[in-house]
């Protein structure tokens, strides 16, 4: 029987640091990993974890010189050194070594990395966790690893997913991308694990609501958690501060807040208030807007705006050549335009008669700021309209008026004509019989055309009069003009429409122009002659836009119409991607088919990037979709502007040429001869359906 040879280990002892050099056999020669000063801090702490290995250096003859080379340790060395130098170590200090005789140098040092298995993640989170279990406070952690505290916190969130997920993960059947994902809400568990992060991000989140949500912002996250809320986390990507899951418990309290805010509106003699999270744009349409006034400024309240301009005035000349401005001044700067924006937007005060027929609405905008629109008076609750009288006429007269129109109409009925003659000095002047007035004014009517019509100056203005007294004094008949002007509602429209940008500008935009006018539609033809060429322009471009109507309607196909919507967005080059429209799995990828969004997903990135998701589900698919065509320019038929390119160049390929082409025929317009290429919905199946954010809009 052969004897097994017994492996002999090598000899290991403490060797004085002074004895000790580095040896230019290491191998090692690119940095990575722990940096050698946390290496030393990280020794100071612990002290040697691990041995150095050593070998002794030899002269020429082959005898000891005392000194041992270091080919396998050099870090550890390194960082050794960096303590010596740091008068933390002794020179002599012993440093537990493994004497190595045979071999190379090189394989010594080779081994030693090559043979070294990094510690898995999941032992890591573990650990982490484990230290965190017997009191170590998650900034001990981090002082200890020099880590940051938020990877601390990532770890440890790591180990508290499902047992049953780490199991998946430790056996490499989940990536650490997934993993990260179920940190979101590990109490929910997808069925497949074989997911996107992004899509399994979304599935653990469907039904809460964001952070950002403007309802979340109204309220205060803290309220909400106070309240017992649950706020779901994301420490890995940037979440917006999270997801609201308990929304039933969030309605309720900004239900709460919105109806004890509105009891101070109520309070100010308001007939009625409408009160919701949110209305749908336009909801103002049809009711006329009292024209309220600014209280002017009290003395001191003049002397502290005076104050403050002058201030900002100083601060604004001392930093006007300084690239950036210090903290505190540019802090300082921020508090007085708050300031002075509180002196300009101070509440109108309105006639109390006027008040007593209008109301209020109350909502939240786009930031989670209350919103208070004051003054608004709906149709039957205006006054019945008085028969306008004529300015020239005497009350007392109205009898002789009747009397001689009776007179009039008999003479006609029995054929003779009016009287040629001038009555009797001794009659006195009778007001002129109406028949008489109508065959006058016809005369004037008809020259008052003709003058205009060579006058296109007083014409412009003219037709501009009209329109912003059907625009901005409703029910108003201080016009000669027989102009209306119609603005079609929005009855379906988009979740958030309102709030978006692009409502914002133009709504603000309105109430400018409404404040520049003057209050009294008798004074408003006075206040346009006053004002200037491009200002006229821009109030007529104004009221003019306020009747464009380009919405599809399935009930009312008007194929002309939408030609015409065509040719006015050439004309204005109109770009819906700078207007703010970008396609989301709400706004378009989740309510058409799965062919629609392989084709906008070919169209703007290419035939390849539409065949790597055409396996997906159709949830996945618009989820994928939705971050392909990010940035991308694409647009839908319905929203493009014929002869305008967007499309960013695709990179990749180009699309089938069949494909082309269709997508070519589909996106012929009203403007070609055809009517807009616009479909109804597609009826979506169950199992196509695609989990959307909830979103409360009020019904017209």
């Amino acid at each position: 029987m052969t004897r097994v040879q017994k492996i002999v280990l090598s000899s290991s002892r403490d060797i004085p640091f002074n004895k000790l050099l580095l040896s230019q056999s290491n191998v090692r020669r690119i940095k990575a990993g722990v940096s050698i000063d946390e290496l030393a801090e990280d020794i100071a702490r612990r002290t040697l974890l691990q041995s150095i290995t050593v070998r002794p250096v030899r002269d020429v003859e082959g005898v000891e010189t005392g000194m041992f080379e270091v080919p396998a340790g050099g870090r550890r060395f390194r960082a050794l050194e960096l303590l010596v130098k740091q008068k933390r170590l002794a020179k002599t200090a012993p440093v537990p070594c493994v004497v190595r005789e045979d071999g190379i140098p090189e394989e010594d040092s080779l081994a030693e990395n090559v043979q070294r298995a990094p510690l898995h993640p999941l032992d890591q989170f573990r650990a982490f966790l484990a230290l965190r279990e017997k009191g170590q406070s998650e900034e001990d952690i981090a002082a200890a690893f020099f880590v940051a505290v938020s990877v601390v916190k990532q770890r440890l969130r790591l180990a508290s997913v499902s047992p049953k997920l780490l199991d998946i993960y430790a056996d490499d059947g989940m990536t650490l991308d997934q993993l990260m994902a179920f940190t979101v809400n590990g109490e929910r568990l997808s069925q497949s694990y074989s997911k996107e992060p992004h899509v399994i991000r979304r599935m653990l989140t469907e039904g809460a609501v964001r952070a950002s949500d403007k309802r979340a912002q109204f309220i205060g996250l803290a309220a909400y958690t106070e309240a017992g809320g649950v706020i779901l986390r994301d420490l890995f990507q940037g979440d917006d501060g999270g997801w609201l899951q308990d929304v039933g418990l969030l309605d309720m309290q900004v239900a709460e807040k919105l109806r004890e805010q509105s009891e101070a509106i109520r309070a100010e003699g308001w007939k009625w208030i409408d009160v919701a999270p949110d209305f749908a744009y336009g909801h103002t349409y049809g009711l006329r807007q009292l024209r309220g006034e600014q209280l002017p400024l009290t003395d001191e309240e003049r002397a502290t705006r005076d104050a403050l301009q002058a201030e900002m005035d100083g601060l604004e000349e001392t930093y006007a050549e300084a690239g950036e401005l210090p903290d505190e001044v540019d802090e300082r700067l921020g508090e007085i335009e708050t300031a002075l924006a509180e002196f300009d937007d101070r509440p109108q005060v309105f006639d109390p008669e006027e008040v007593a027929r209008a109301g209020a609405f109350v909502s939240i905008d786009g930031s989670g700021a209350l919103r208070i629109e004051r003054g608004y008076v709906r149709p039957e609750d205006e006054l019945p309209s008085a028969p306008e009288a004529d300015g020239e006429t005497d009350p007392a007269d109205e009898a002789a008026i009747a009397t001689q129109a009776e007179d009039d109409d008999a003479g006609a009925a029995e054929g003779g004509a009016p009287p040629a003659g001038e009555p009797e000095e001794d009659d006195g002047i009778k007001p002129i019989p109406d028949r008489l007035m109508t065959e006058l004014t016809a005369h004037r009517t008809l020259a008052l055309r003709h003058a205009l019509g060579e006058n296109p100056h007083v014409a412009f203005v003219a037709a501009l009069h009209a329109l912003c007294l059907r625009v901005f004094y409703r029910y108003a008949q201080d016009t000669c003009l027989e102009l209306d002007v119609k603005s079609a509602g929005f009855g379906a429209q988009a979740p958030g429409l309102a709030d978006s940008a692009l409502a914002v500008a133009f709504d603000a935009r309105h109430q400018a122009w409404l404040s520049s006018l003057p209050k009294e539609p008798a004074d408003l033809w006075d206040g346009l002659m006053s004002f200037d060429t491009d200002s006229r322009q821009a109030l007529f471009a104004h009221c003019v836009s306020l009747s464009v109507n380009a919405i599809y309607e399935a009930h009312n196909r008007k194929p002309r119409a939408l030609a015409h919507a065509d040719r006015v967005a050439q004309a204005v080059d109109l770009d819906m991607i700078a207007a703010g429209w970008t396609p989301t799995i709400e706004n378009y990828l989740g309510r058409v088919t799965k062919a629609r969004i392989l084709a906008a997903v070919r169209d703007a990135k290419g035939a390849r990037a539409g065949d790597r998701i055409e396996h997906l589900k159709k949830g996945e698919m618009a989820g994928q979709a939705e971050e392909l065509l990010a940035g991308s320019g694409w647009l839908p038929e319905p929203l493009r502007t014929p002869g305008r390119t967007t499309l960013k160049a695709v990179e990749s390929d180009t699309a089938d040429p069949a494909e082309a082409g269709a997508d070519a025929d589909g996106e012929e317009t009203a403007a070609d001869g055809g009517e807009t290429a616009v479909v109804e919905d597609e009826e979506v199946t169950e199992d196509e359906s695609v989990a959307l954010e909830p979103h409360a809009t009020a019904a017209e």
